[in-house]
């Protein structure tokens, strides 16, 4: 019978997944799918309706990926075979944790039954961001790949006037931190003993206590963590136009690919500033507060977080 995963870190986007996700694949307990994100169970994410930007950036692992032994670590694809899927876990040995870390899963409205009917015991693990910030750090992201050269307030308000939206179709700057709906689904489909729900500043205030409460809700022994390990620190372009070539006609993403890591340190030094990185206006930040405050409470509400925090 093939390896099945146990436990899933379902999102949010831009809340800490990688760095999470970092940490505990340190443990030798447990297994992590070689590509971090393969979105399987968001069936309602369809990549041939990305827009083209997002496409490129995308790697989609088919035939010739899964031929190649072992499998090659990826961060991301929409892995859509079963057969695939199950040889993402072909290379299990004496892990009992077995899992991956799709961050389309929150925002899907599919994943979490599509979960259940495929391993209903399995464990769901979610890290929330103050949306006012996770939505500013999308922004940031959105910035360095060159999906957007607008100030923060204008990109915000394009968004959320666009026609067309979804995940890959449009940015979802603002959706993806309506966190109350995305966790009511899981909440209605696991046992909330099958479900934690972590708060980033948590993870950056005192990592090594949410690892060993990861550790006991999977059942494994705690490891200790390096908490001085960054992962995914906010950088921004010193040109945003020739960053927004590269990305958008697909030569970043070779570069990316190909460039040995030694060579990939190097050109971020000279390509990327960390001293250049907007700082969130008040308004900007007010503006959010207003649209995210109804959220913010049923949210705590669900999760019976104190959330109040993420308010002043």
């Amino acid at each position: 019978m093939p390896n099945k995963p146990n436990f899933f870190i379902i999102g949010a986007a831009k809340a800490g997944t990688t760095s999470l996700y970092k940490y505990l694949d340190q443990h030798p307990g447990i297994y992590f799918s070689p590509i971090k994100e393969p979105n399987y169970f968001s069936v309602d994410i369809t990549p041939e309706s990305f827009k083209s930007d997002y496409r490129k950036q995308t790697e989609m692992a088919g035939d010739k990926y899964f031929n190649t032994k072992p499998l090659r670590e990826l961060h991301l694809s929409f892995v859509r075979n079963e057969t695939h899927y199950f040889q993402l876990f072909e290379a299990v040995r004496d892990e009992t944790a077995i899992g991956e870390c799709s961050t389309t899963y929150l925002f899907s409205d599919e994943a979490a039954k599509k979960i259940h009917e495929f391993n209903r015991d399995s464990k769901i693990i979610a890290i929330l961001r103050n949306p006012v910030e996770r939505a500013f750090s999308h922004y940031l992201m959105a910035l360095r790949f060159g999906y957007s050269t607008k100030s923060f307030k204008a990109a915000i308000e394009e968004d959320l006037n666009q026609k067309e939206k979804g995940w890959g179709i449009s940015k979802l700057y603002l959706e993806l931190g309506l966190y109350n709906q995305q966790l009511k689904r899981y909440f209605k489909t696991f046992n909330p003993h099958q479900i934690r729900v972590y708060l980033n500043e948590d993870l950056n205030n005192n990592p090594q206590q949410i690892i060993s409460d990861i550790c006991q809700f999977l059942e494994i022994e705690p490891i200790n963590i390096n908490p001085e390990e960054k992962y995914n620190v906010a950088k921004i372009p010193k040109s945003r136009m020739l960053n927004k070539f590269l990305y958008q006609s697909g030569l970043g993403m070779s570069l990316i690919k190909f460039l040995p890591d030694r060579w990939k340190h190097k050109l971020k030094e000279v390509y990327f500033s960390q001293e250049e990185v907007p700082m969130l206006l008040p308004n900007d930040r007010n503006y959010l507060l207003d649209f995210y405050q109804e959220d913010i409470m049923a949210t705590a509400e669900l999760t019976g977080r104190d959330l109040s925090a993420w308010l002043s």
